[in-house]
């Protein structure tokens, strides 16, 4: 039946993901459940079903229907998640396309325009306030937190990527490498405040638990698995952002965008800070360049027009 053949190509699509494109299982998810939800709202049964009012009405459908997570005032799905869900289509008509299969030509499917995105960052004061909130005791717990701050800025990794390291990591270098997203490895460097903050955590623990950063204490004792998981690393890093004084939101991925503001500010060019960051996409690291203006206009003001009178 041609719904079972749609079906069909849509599984041949997400294996191509995962498989050939690399894509994570996250990723290869979400695809699945994007172009199920057009599918159904389309009632497409074969590939040369889709068409341009079909998916024009989709985005309407995706305009008007408010998420669980919509704010005050907010009709429908933010343009940003709106361009998710057509990224995802066009990406599975490409893949037609390549299959020779007819249907909808990709490139009639335009995103939607939306905003420049907004950093949510912390000044370098606020920072080093966060930075030095563990540093007053120097219990294990303490100890371990002031190394996962210290490894967050030295590295940029990412929170996910962090939980998964390993204690054998090997401190008589200054780097290592980290698979991230969709399988791809990159070598992060390791500053001399991170190395000693691990070298002092890592002196003072004596379980035998191979990952580097673990749970202590009371929750430790009915754990199954110590390793810390990103929603207890995100705790701890909003408990010392309090702790310092920080009245807005404070995440990994914020300490993230330090360390990229941080390598920008101080002159690293774009295209190395996307590999550090393990970017696929040098639009990603993009986002970081506005954070940059004043340190470029105070660059104009001193170095340009100095020949004329």
């Amino acid at each position: 039946m041609a719904s079972q053949d749609l079906r069909a190509l849509k599984t041949e699509f997400l294996e191509y993901l995962e498989i050939e494109k690399g894509r994570s299982v996250k990723t290869v998810e979400n695809y699945d459940r994007y172009l199920v939800r057009f599918f159904a709202h389309a009632k497409v049964s074969s590939p040369a079903r889709i068409t341009e009012p079909a998916v024009r009405e989709f985005r309407l459908h995706l305009n008007r229907t408010p998420s669980a997570k919509a704010s005050a005032g907010q009709a429908g799905l933010k343009l940003i998640t709106v361009n998710y869900y057509l990224i995802a289509l066009r990406a599975f008509l490409k893949f037609l396309r390549k299959r020779n299969i007819e249907s909808l030509n990709p490139e009639r499917i335009e995103l939607a325009k939306v905003g420049g995105r907004d950093l949510d960052l912390i000044s370098a004061a606020e920072l080093e306030r966060l930075m030095e909130g563990p540093t007053k005791n120097n219990s294990l717990p303490g100890l371990r937190d002031k190394a996962i701050l210290e490894l967050f800025f030295s590295t940029g990794l990412r929170v996910s990527e962090l939980c998964g390291l390993n204690r054998d990591l090997d401190l008589t270098r200054d780097e290592f490498s980290v698979r991230g997203k969709g399988e791809k490895v990159r070598v992060v460097f390791l500053s001399t405040a991170a190395k000693s903050a691990i070298k002092n955590y890592l002196a003072k623990r004596t379980d035998m638990d191979e990952a580097l950063f673990v749970q202590i204490g009371k929750s430790a004792k009915s754990a199954k698995d110590l390793r810390l998981t990103p929603r207890s690393i995100e705790r701890m890093v909003k408990h010392y952002a309090i702790k310092a004084g920080i009245t807005r939101k404070v995440t990994p991925h914020i300490i993230r965008h330090s360390f990229a503001t941080d390598l920008l500010e101080n002159g690293a060019d774009l295209r190395s800070v996307q590999a550090l960051l393990g970017h696929q996409n040098i639009a990603t690291t993009q986002v970081y360049t506005h954070v940059t203006d004043r340190h470029l206009r105070e660059v104009h003001k001193a170095f340009h027009g100095k020949r004329r009178k």
